[in-house]
């Protein structure tokens, strides 16, 4: 008895640390027989700023009834994504969802969160404090997040690819270092 209710308390810490950031909230109207009927949408993204992040929306009579089903969805839709050194992407990567196209750069230490609108609230919630990213084409929020999250988890860290590879993580690490130093030497 005891450890089933020292488990439900950590559950319980775990949805605490979880950040919600609300993305978005549209006003939708339905013509109907005997007039309008006013509804909203809202767009949540919940992360737990150290590599998780999930997004969801609801639709509901009330604002904060669909804010609460956003929420709930986007803790179920929750993925997990590498960051390097906890701080930056891995690598530049880019994705897109119909019109949508977004562009994510890594950064060094120091540059902050370069991104607007429902992609800066991505980053936040990941956990991201060093990322420059633009998107082109829609500036739907549905479409920029649902690009941004393509991007996102078609990201491979260093242990990915050695797993893929059948090599070490080192072999990887030193080649793209090496890379890195040569064109540099080529520079000067």
């Amino acid at each position: 008895m005891a450890q089933q209710s020292v488990d439900q308390h950590n559950k319980a810490e775990r949805k605490e640390e979880l950040v919600e950031k609300l993305v978005h909230v549209n006003r939708v109207a339905k013509t109907v027989k005997g007039g309008r009927t006013m509804s909203f949408a809202a767009v949540v993204v919940v992360g737990d700023q150290k590599g998780r992040v999930g997004f969801g929306s609801g639709k509901a009579a009330e604002v904060p009834e669909a804010i609460t089903k956003a929420t709930n969805e986007a803790k179920r839709n929750m993925v997990r994504i590498p960051l390097r050194e906890g701080r930056t992407l891995h690598h530049d990567v880019s994705g897109h969802f119909g019109a949508g196209k977004v562009y994510l750069r890594t950064a060094p230490a120091g540059t902050g969160v370069i991104a607007g609108g429902p992609m800066r609230a991505v980053f936040e919630v990941l956990g991201v404090q060093d990322v420059v990213a633009k998107s082109v084409g829609s500036n739907n929020p549905y479409n920029m997040i649902k690009a941004t999250f393509n991007a996102l988890e078609s990201i491979n860290s260093p242990r990915m690819v050695a797993a893929k590879r059948g090599k070490k993580v080192g072999d990887i690490v030193a080649r793209r270092e090496n890379s890195n130093s040569k064109s540099v030497a080529e520079e000067v």
